[in-house]
């Protein structure tokens, strides 16, 4: 009963340790496992398949990654004019997948140009945030603008998929648009509740005493939250992923205080990317038809076109912010803002349910998205180094930040207030 899991556990170790040998080589992880579960898998030597076991934790693991993609939404980066440059850069994004779907359509290629559309407007936050802070631009403008561009396109095509690709939802566009309104109605009222609770000095007193016992008190009310929303969409008839998002996000908004509690997020990455979320990655390759893929030379000739359609989608739009970042940083902004992966693969099984892609298209659009977070990050740092060889941008050395964990910070913060004092 647990062999297949057993072998799909075993390459989630497998493929970061292997990478691990290799320090120079610049590939996520992701990348690998899928490889791994593609090897391991129907389509290759036919060592596994995705039985009960391994489906049920790969769904979880999908809910825990868009639940870790909801906690990075920053939303003090969501303000000013790079909310609204971001939001018009998605606009431009989303107009221009439409007319790369319909064309798409008119070569043969896929069914639906709007879930097309929509698979191509994703930018993959958590593969371009390491790049930005490895080069340190984290902080600077262009990744500022980057950061809040792959949050509003992360979030963006979320929503976008709930609301027009909701197998279980029967009800009409303006219907699911009502249903959408009442559930994040519900998110916030929740949050609205937790937050007056925490007010509570019992109740946080509590909490601390129990943060970090064996109980893990907030990473058990977190892990409700994920189950609580996820529930709840598959309840209304949206996919499951909108709740998990929503419920990351939520949990990101009331996380504030790291001074009481620094090592929750780090917890929750934990159970994340050590348990069921490698689990996804290596079942996506068990599914991944490669077949369908190689059956023909048009179909291979579709990863190429599926991943231009890509940076046109993701890329092209990045020249609405010339009048902030100049030319050079807005390209730089377009290149790694093409950088996408895992909601499409998670998609592509939304869409294979409901009959809106083809297998062969769905295996070119992942393996489109697999050759973006090879190629689209490493160009990104080439851009940046070349621009930036080494000076910071008034000719002095560029500074080697050291990486301080939440925990150093709450540290520096306790030791500021005791030299106050």
């Amino acid at each position: 009963m647990f062999t297949n899991l057993l072998i799909v556990v075993a390459a989630g170790l497998l493929a970061p340790l292997a990478l691990g040998f290799f320090p120079r080589v610049r590939l996520p992880a992701i990348v690998l496992e899928i490889l791994l579960g593609i090897a391991i898998g129907p389509s290759g030597l036919g060592w596994a398949k995705p039985d009960a076991p391994v489906s049920i934790l790969a769904l979880v693991g999908l809910a825990f990654l868009l639940f870790l993609s909801g906690l990075e939404i920053d939303a003090d980066r969501l303000r000013g004019r790079i909310v609204t440059v971001t939001a018009l850069g998605f606009a431009v994004s989303f107009v221009i997948a439409i007319l790369v779907g319909i064309s798409l359509r008119a070569g043969g290629f896929v069914k639906s140009p709007l879930f097309v559309a929509i698979v191509l407007v994703a930018t993959s936050l958590g593969v371009v945030f390491p790049v930005l802070k490895d080069s340190h631009n984290i902080d600077s403008s262009l990744g500022q603008l980057v950061i809040a561009a792959a949050s509003i396109a992360e979030f963006g095509s979320i929503i976008l998929l709930s609301l027009f690709f909701s197998g279980k939802n029967s009800t009409s566009t303006v219907g699911r648009l009502i249903l959408l309104g009442m559930f994040g109605l519900v998110v916030v009222l929740v949050g609205v509740a937790i937050a007056s609770a925490e007010r509570s000095m019992s109740l946080s007193r509590v909490l601390r005493r129990l943060q970090d016992t064996t109980a893990q008190i907030r990473v058990r009310a977190a892990f409700l939250l994920l189950i609580g929303f996820t529930a709840l969409a598959e309840r209304v008839g949206f996919e499951t992923i909108l709740g998990a998002f929503a419920a990351g996000a939520l949990v990101s908004l009331l996380d504030r205080d790291e001074m009481t509690h620094p090592q929750f997020r780090l917890k929750l990455e934990a159970v994340g990317f050590g348990v069921f979320i490698p689990i996804f990655f290596v079942t996506s390759g068990l599914r991944f038809d490669l077949t369908a893929l190689i059956a023909s030379s048009s179909t291979i000739t579709r990863v190429p076109l599926f991943l231009l359609a890509i940076l046109l989608a993701r890329g092209l739009p990045a020249l609405v912010y010339v009048p902030t970042l100049g030319l050079s940083r807005s390209l730089i902004a377009g290149v790694l803002q093409a950088t996408t992966l895992p909601f499409i693969v998670a998609a592509t099984q939304i869409g294979l349910q409901l009959g809106v892609v083809s297998p062969a298209s769905a295996a070119g659009l992942v393996a489109a998205g697999l050759l973006s977070v090879v190629i689209f990050p490493a160009l990104g740092l080439v851009l940046l180094r070349r621009e930036h060889p080494g000076t910071a941008p008034h000719g002095l050395p560029t500074p080697v930040m050291p990486v301080l964990t939440a925990e150093d910070r709450a540290l520096c913060r306790a030791n500021d207030v005791g030299e106050a004092a």
